[in-house]
C-alpha cells in the first residue's frame, strides 16, 4: 500500500482515466509496435471504439504514427501503429573527467548521429561553451533530425534534487556547480541534469531493445574509476531526502581497509575500481591517494594479459570479481533488485570473472533465492551513460501519471 500525502497530492479530475488509459496505450504501442489497433484493444481489455478514441488523441499529439497496412487474409487491412520518433531528437551529454561526450538520438534512445567527443575542461564555464557551441552547430548542421527536445546531462557526483546543481563531484574535482542553467541560457533548450548512474538505470528501464524491462527493483553498477550505483523500484529512481541514495561504492566492506577517495577506510570503491585492480596486480598499495599513479600498467593491458592467460593478471581480477560479489551482496541485502545491471570496463573480461562474482554473491547472501539475482553486463560500446542521459528527456514522454 502506498500512503497518500497530505501535503504533496493530485486531485483525480474527470480526465484522469483517459489520461491513464493513454499512457498505457502509448507504452503498448511503445513495447509491442507495430501493433493494430485491435490487438491493443485486446492488449488493454478495452473495447475497439474506446482505445480508437485514445490512439487519436495520441496521433494529434504527434506521439505515434500509422505505416503500412498489415496482411490480413480475410476483412480489412489494420493500419499498424508506431511511435513518432521523425522530426524531434534529443542531445545526450555524458560528462567525465576524462573527455565529455555528445550523441543525437531518437525519442526511443536510438543514435542518430555518432558520438561525438569534447576535450575534458577543469572549469565548469568552459565545459558549458564547448557545449552549446557543439550543439548548435550539429543542430544546425543536420537539419534532418528535427526539433530539439531537450539536453540531458549525465555526470559523475551528487546532483542536488531542486535545480540539477552538481553538489560535489570527486572525480573532476567539482563543488557546487551550476551547469544547467548556464547550458539552458546558452542553447534556450530544456536541460535535465543527473548523476550518471541513476541515469544508466533509467536507460535499463526504458530499454526498448535487448532483454526487456522488468518490474520492481533493478540496480546499475558502474565499476569505473570510482564505483556508482544508481535503483529504481518500479521504473521511480530511488532517491532519498537528498539525492544520495545509493550510494553503495562508499560504503565499508572493512574498516581496516584501504583508505577511499572520500576519506573513509574500506569502502567498496577502495577493492573493486580500475585504481584498485591495477594496484592490485602491481602488488602495491590502493589506498588513496597512492593508487591515483596508474601511468606503469593500464586497465585495458592487465585485462590483455588475463586473455593471454597470465597468472598474475588472473589473480588479479578474480580477486577483484570476489569483492564485487561481496558488494552485490549489500545491494541485494538492502533492496533485493530482481536484475543488477554492470557497466565500466571490466565488463570486458565478465567471462573470466561472473564465476567468481557469483559464487561470493551466493555465499554473502542471507536468503538462497536472493544469491540467485541476476545479473547483466552492459558493454561499453552500448554508452549506457550517454542513453541514460537520453532517457532523462525521453522518459516524461512515457511515464504513468501522478495522481493522489
Amino acid at each position: 500500500m502506498r500512503r497518500i500525502s497530505p501535503t504533496s497530492f493530485r486531485i483525480a479530475r474527470r480526465g484522469t482515466t483517459r489520461e491513464i488509459n493513454r499512457q498505457i496505450a502509448l507504452n503498448l504501442i511503445r513495447e509491442m509496435q507495430p501493433i493494430s489497433r485491435a490487438e491493443l484493444a485486446r492488449q488493454m481489455g478495452m473495447r475497439r471504439g474506446s482505445v480508437s478514441r485514445l490512439v487519436d488523441e495520441l496521433l494529434d499529439g504527434g506521439l505515434v504514427f500509422e505505416g503500412a497496412k498489415a496482411e490480413n487474409p480475410r476483412g480489412r487491412k489494420p493500419r499498424l501503429l508506431h511511435i513518432e520518433t521523425r522530426g524531434r531528437c534529443i542531445v545526450a551529454v555524458d560528462v567525465s573527467a576524462s573527455q565529455t561526450t555528445i550523441l543525437v538520438t531518437d525519442l526511443l534512445g536510438h543514435p542518430l548521429l555518432d558520438v561525438i567527443g569534447l576535450a575534458a575542461r577543469g572549469r565548469p564555464r568552459l565545459l558549458v561553451d564547448d557545449l552549446a557551441r557543439s550543439i548548435d552547430a550539429i543542430l544546425a548542421e543536420h537539419p534532418e533530425i528535427g526539433v530539439c527536445q531537450g539536453i540531458g546531462v549525465a555526470v559523475s557526483g551528487l546532483v542536488s534534487l531542486e535545480g540539477g546543481r552538481l553538489r560535489y563531484s570527486p572525480t573532476l574535482g567539482w563543488r557546487e556547480v551550476d551547469i544547467l542553467e548556464p547550458l539552458r541560457a546558452a542553447t534556450g533548450l530544456p536541460v535535465v541534469v543527473e548523476n550518471s548512474c541513476k541515469a544508466c538505470v533509467l536507460a535499463q528501464v526504458w530499454a526498448v531493445r535487448g532483454d526487456p524491462p522488468v518490474d520492481g527493483p533493478v540496480a546499475f553498477v558502474n565499476v569505473s574509476d570510482g564505483v556508482g550505483v544508481g535503483i529504481a523500484v518500479d521504473g521511480t529512481l530511488l532517491r532519498g531526502a537528498h539525492n544520495v541514495a545509493g550510494e553503495f561504492g562508499h560504503v565499508p566492506l572493512d574498516m581496516d581497509g584501504p583508505r577511499c577517495s572520500c576519506g573513509q577506510r574500506g569502502c567498496w570503491e577502495a577493492y573493486v575500481s580500475k585504481r584498485a585492480l591495477i594496484a592490485r596486480y602491481r602488488g602495491t598499495d590502493s589506498s588513496w591517494p597512492h593508487a591515483v599513479e596508474t601511468t606503469s600498467v593500464t586497465i585495458e593491458q592487465i585485462m590483455a594479459r588475463a586473455r593471454a592467460g597470465e597468472g598474475q593478471a588472473l589473480d588479479a581480477l578474480r580477486e577483484t570479481g570476489h569483492f564485487l560479489g561481496r558488494g552485490f551482496a549489500t545491494i541485494t541485502k538492502t533492496v533485493d533488485p530482481r536484475r543488477i545491471y554492470v557497466g565500466g570496463e571490466i565488463t570486458g573480461v565478465w567471462d573470466l570473472i561472473s564465476t567468481k562474482v557469483e559464487e561470493t554473491l551466493r555465499d554473502d547472501a542471507i536468503v538462497g533465492v536472493a544469491g540467485e539475482t541476476m545479473i547483466l553486463t552492459v558493454p561499453l560500446g552500448e554508452h549506457p551513460r550517454l542513453r541514460g542521459a537520453a532517457a532523462l528527456i525521453s522518459g516524461p514522454f512515457f511515464a504513468a501519471p501522478v495522481i493522489s
